[in-house]
């Protein structure tokens, strides 16, 4: 009978979260002069929603390599980690610009 490894959540998420950290941190820190329509605390929504979409990103990640450890296809794993990482990252970029960069 073949061993599962453990699977970690915390790695995944946390290295989810920083890429999608950095990636926000390129739009919301680029802005010099931000609309006043936006609020005094415009980018603090941004800074929190996207790392979220990130982590969760990381979480299907480490559920697709326990998967693939149980015999799903390595590559097809990977893949689709990939996918719903971007795709999520997406989102969570939209969701957290939504009313002021993204209008």
């Amino acid at each position: 009978m073949p061993t599962t490894p453990s699977v970690s959540l915390f790695k995944p998420m946390l290295l989810g979260g920083c890429i999608a950290l950095l990636a926000i941190s390129f739009f919301v820190f680029g802005v010099d002069n931000p609309n006043p329509a936006w609020g005094k605390y415009w980018m603090v929504r941004p800074l929190i929603i996207t790392p979220l979409a990130g982590a969760m990103g990381g979480v299907f990640y480490a559920f697709m390599d326990y998967q693939s450890a149980r015999g799903f296809n390595r590559t097809l794993a990977v893949l689709l980690s990939l996918v719903v990482f971007v795709v999520g990252l997406w989102l969570g970029i939209v969701l957290g610009l939504a009313g002021t960069m993204w209008n």
